[in-house]
Parts: C-alpha cells; structure tokens; sequence
C-alpha cells in the first residue's frame, strides 16, 4: 500500500490552528469531510473513540489517529502540522507535531491496517520527521510523504 493511494495533496494542512487535542481532532476531521462528502462530526466522534482506547501519539513528535467510520468510501488520510506542539498523551511526553489522521470504511479492517502500517513506516527516520517540520509548502510536504513511502517500498 501507498500513502498515495490515500492521501491527495489537499488533505495536507500545513500550520494546524488548533492548540489541543480536541481542536486537533475537529481541524483534521473537516479537511478529511470536506473531500469525502462526509459529516465531520462523525469523523471526529470516531477519531475521539479511538483516542479513548489510548493516545494515538506514538512518540518523536508524531500521532497518527485514526478511526473506522461506516460513512466513508474508502480509507482517507490527511496529513497536518503544528511547528509549536501540542499535547497529545504520548508515552515519550513530548508535544505531537506531526499527525497523520487515517478514516476507514467498517468494512475493511485489513486495508486499515496496511494503511496504519505504511504511515507507521514514513516516520521512522528523524530525517523524514525533521523535513516534514521545515518544508514551507503544502505541495512540498505532499511530495516529501510520496517520496519517502517509494523509497520505503
């Protein structure tokens, strides 16, 4: 699987104006409805329920929530920024800056997963990480996400 495959480059929002998780999870659930002709609240309802289960920050700066939403057509993602941080729960306790939100259809469990995996894998490298914070542009940050998930394989 490929981030392409679930991400397009208006799903990127480059300077979050959330400044806490729920505003997060809001910001990011309305970019991803917006392009699914979804409701948002549904998203985020289902963003939040998983954030329940335990914080979806998984350290170095980067949270990937995700959720299972029966309303959507297909596994989407949406890629968004915060240079200052915000507080996510993370085990390491540092402020998440990069998020990956993922929403997925019920129905396809092991897509999901595939999917989940493939965004787990492009932000192993600090390199990566540290690029995605300096990059100035929304095209820029897309490419940098395309790029490292071929290289990646």
């Amino acid at each position: 699987m490929r981030v392409a495959e679930f991400l397009s480059e208006s799903n990127v929002i480059v300077d979050l104006a959330a400044t806490d998780k729920d505003g997060v999870l809001t910001e990011i659930a309305a970019a991803i409805a917006n392009g699914a002709g979804t409701d948002a609240s549904d998203l985020a309802r289902a963003l939040w329920a998983r954030e329940k289960t335990g914080s979806t920050a998984i350290g170095e700066g980067v949270a990937i929530p995700h959720g299972r939403v029966a309303s959507v057509p297909g596994i989407i993602g949406c890629f968004a920024r915060s240079r200052s941080g915000i507080p996510f729960d993370a085990r390491d306790g540092k402020p998440s800056q990069l998020f990956f939100a993922l929403v997925a259809p019920e129905s396809s469990a092991a897509q999901y997963l595939k999917a989940l995996a493939c965004v787990a894998g492009v932000f192993k490298k600090g390199v990566v990480r540290d690029r995605l914070l300096l990059a100035t542009s929304r095209s820029e940050i897309y490419s940098l996400l395309t790029t490292e998930e071929s290289a990646n394989g």
